[in-house]
């Protein structure tokens, strides 16, 4: 029997047009400089979503790419994965929709499913099952973002880290005899949801005037319920903690030395977090790839944008070896290796 191995074939990506500078930053909140900025961030510039503009409109775009650049048609595609946490609507998935705008067939499977910084990693692995089980061979995965929209604008606990992104993954069924994908790592731990949230807008805490109720937490910082929360310190924890285990776990599983792996593409969360990663796992800087600086932290789209940066600037080339690993909301992560192609 015909072996099915999936492969990533092309990776393409979208920005909004608008654009959000440190300078800007350094206007809105004064006692933040341009150099303290980047200094603290490792971020230059953030692309934010237009005012009636969705996530679902940059991942289209993005798709579009795929069908542009490749020569896989649209009939083609068996299953569209869209990894959002911007969603059109509750209901209906936004995946379905996306399919009709793209003109994909009626075939194709569609679904969304809800995960952060560490979605793409969940991505790969689902479209790996589907196309290693049979049930597809041409595999659209986007991942797209719109957090600027859950921001409050005197938030610069999140403003001054978060941009809006879209990329779009070709995975196809390929004749390969060994693995391309995999294996993966997986992990949770809900207790941390707490710590990166936007409490209201779901059934368990509705909107509500009280919920809209502006306030200043102890570090000058302004929100609602209604807006993103993030607990930094308390996420750096869990980052210190979970990337070094799923790393060490990935090794374990593919029978491979830190020294086998060619390039290491983590979540581009920020370069204070990085660097600490970077440290504590003793990474060769020059196989550490990072790429967040003129995107700020585009969550699920920036491990495939750093793909793809990575492959423009020729640190990624055929046959290497890279180790991929997403953490953040949930608590969520995952870790895999793809040998490029």
């Amino acid at each position: 029997m015909k072996k099915k191995t999936a492969i990533i074939k092309l990776i393409e990506y979208e920005l909004p047009e608008c654009f959000l500078t440190n300078e800007i930053l350094a206007t809105d909140f004064p006692d933040w400089s341009v150099e303290r900025i980047e200094q603290k961030t490792g971020i230059r510039v953030r692309r934010i979503a237009a005012q009636y503009e969705c996530a679902s409109d940059l991942g289209v775009r993005a798709a579009e790419k795929i069908f542009i650049n490749s020569s896989c048609k649209r009939e083609e595609i068996d299953y569209l994965l869209l990894c959002t946490q911007s969603p059109d609507y509750f209901l209906p998935t936004t995946a379905c929709l996306m399919q009709d705008r793209l003109g994909l067939p009626n075939s194709c499977g569609a679904l969304d499913f809800n995960l952060g910084c560490s979605g793409y990693i969940y991505g790969l692995g689902l479209a790996k099952g589907l196309i290693e089980t049979g049930q597809a061979y041409n595999v659209l995965l986007v991942t797209a973002e719109t957090y600027s929209k859950y921001i409050h604008p005197s938030d610069r606990s999140v403003r001054t880290l978060f941009g809006d992104a879209a990329t779009a993954t070709l995975i196809q069924r390929s004749s390969a005899t060994k693995e391309i994908i995999g294996p993966f790592v997986y992990g949770t731990d809900g207790t941390g949801g707490k710590n990166l949230i936007v409490p209201t807008g779901g059934s368990r805490l509705l909107r509500s005037k009280e919920s809209a109720e502006v306030v200043e937490d102890e570090h000058g910082n302004f929100r609602s319920q209604d807006h993103l929360y993030m607990n930094g310190a308390e996420i750096f924890t869990f980052t210190l903690i979970s990337v070094p285990n799923a790393v060490k776990k990935l090794l374990f599983l593919s029978g491979k030395k830190m020294e086998d792996i060619d390039l290491f593409i983590f979540h581009q969360a920020n370069k204070f977090m990085l660097e600490h990663l970077c440290k504590k796992l003793k990474l060769p800087e020059n196989k550490f790839f990072i790429s967040f600086k003129d995107y700020g932290n585009t969550v699920s789209s920036t491990i495939p944008i750093a793909l793809n940066d990575a492959l423009s600037q020729e640190k990624l080339r055929a046959g290497d070896l890279v180790m991929l690993v997403g953490f953040g909301v949930g608590y969520s992560w995952g870790a895999t290796l793809v040998r490029w192609v």
